[in-house]
Order: structure tokens, then sequence, then C-alpha cells
């Protein structure tokens, strides 16, 4: 549905977005953040998702200033790079940016939300906390952000964790849960790491449809 086009930063590089026009009536826009693995078929394939919901998205190809056009594959060699780039040669702040930059070029036509996964999932948390022009975000199995759980949201988010992902030990979520921020909701679902996308063995699909609707009710109740 949507296509990939060219997007000036904050900093002057240019990278790639892959942007969908929102079907029928738009409610607002959607930046989608990635997985460390790229802007990848699946991550596409959400973005569409979201464009038929009514929303108008972007989602940044975060890592294209060192490894243009990286799509990885969820082998241990797309894992291995993605890791290097996610840990090593890409700077977080630098995606930080990227994302704000996405969110000023929708705000003026309506509310915009921020949805990422895993890598992004961490990245939506700190568009909750840090950014600008954010009406509300959803965040999935970021990693990080237990640990940064000591900046309380400026705007509704929600979180997801898997109970059985290995990566993000459940003490972490559920301290970050006690915090009761009256902006932050967060959700246990009875599966792993990588629940929301169909091409990771840990995808439970129960669990990605209530997401998912979680999601949408937060962006409609805040203006989407």
């Amino acid at each position: 549905m949507g296509e990939f086009m060219a997007m000036s930063m904050s900093d002057g590089a240019d990278i790639a977005v892959y942007r969908v026009p929102a079907v029928g009536e738009r409610r607002g826009g959607v930046v989608l953040v990635q997985e460390i693995f790229g802007v990848t078929d699946h991550i596409r394939d959400l973005a569409d998702e979201y464009a038929s919901d009514g929303y108008e998205v972007l989602a940044p190809a975060l890592f294209d200033r060192e490894h243009p056009g990286f799509e990885g594959g969820y082998d241990a060699q797309g894992l291995a790079e993605g890791v290097r780039l996610a840990r090593e040669a890409h700077p977080f702040e630098q995606s930080l940016a990227d994302v704000q930059s996405c969110v000023d070029a929708l705000k003026a036509q309506g509310p915009v939300f921020v949805v990422g996964y895993c890598y992004g999932g961490s990245i939506a948390w700190f568009a909750a906390t840090r950014m600008h022009g954010v009406a509300a975000a959803s965040a999935y199995y970021g990693s990080l952000i237990p640990a940064a759980a000591e900046e309380e949201p400026r705007v509704p988010v929600v979180l997801h964790f898997g109970r059985h992902d290995s990566g993000i030990p459940m003490e972490g979520v559920e301290k970050l849960a006690a915090k009761a921020w009256p902006r932050a909701e967060v959700y246990v679902y009875e599966a792993g790491h990588g629940f929301n996308s169909d091409r990771r063995k840990d995808y439970h699909e129960p669990s990605a449809d209530l997401a998912k609707e979680r999601t949408l009710a937060l962006f409609h109740a805040n203006g989407g």
C-alpha cells in the first residue's frame, strides 16, 4: 500500500521512510518504529494495517546512515547485524531525533501517535516521556523501558510485555507497574518476546490481537 521516500532528518541526513496514506477518513498520524531488523516486510505490513485503520503512517529506516536498506532476517546472521547496528554503530539518541522529525512532519494535520516494537518499543516509551507533539504512544516489549522508568510519561502510553520474555525480566516490569503512573498502563501477556510478529517463533495471535485492540483504543481516546 505504501512506498519508500527520502526524508530529511534534523542532522541534514536523508533516510528512507516507508509512508502509507490513510485509507478512508484520516484519524491522525502514526510513526511506526522498527525492530532491530529494520523496516522489513513485517513492519511494512503493520504500517499498511494502521493505514487501513485510518492513519497516515511513517516508518523511518533508522539504520540507513550505517547500513542503507537493511532488512535483517530472524536468523542468527540477521540478529547479529541488527544487534551490531542498534548497540554499536547507530546512536540511540539519533533514533529519537529521527522519530521526532517524523512526528514533526505529521503534527500539523492532526494528532500523532507513536507505536514501536522491540528496539522501537523502547523508542516509543521515550516518545511518551521526552518528545513533543505526541498525543499517545504504544510500546511493545522494549528492553530499555524498565531501566528507564524514572521518567514519568508526559502523555498516555500503553506498554506490552510477554511474561515469558527471557530478555526482559518480570521483576523490572512489576516495579514499573507498581509506580501506578496515571498516564501509563502496563499489560503482561502469556507470551514471549516478539509475540506480535507472525514471522517469529514466539508469535502469539491472541496476545497480538489484544495488544492491537488496546493500542487502537488508546489512539481513539486521545483524538485519533
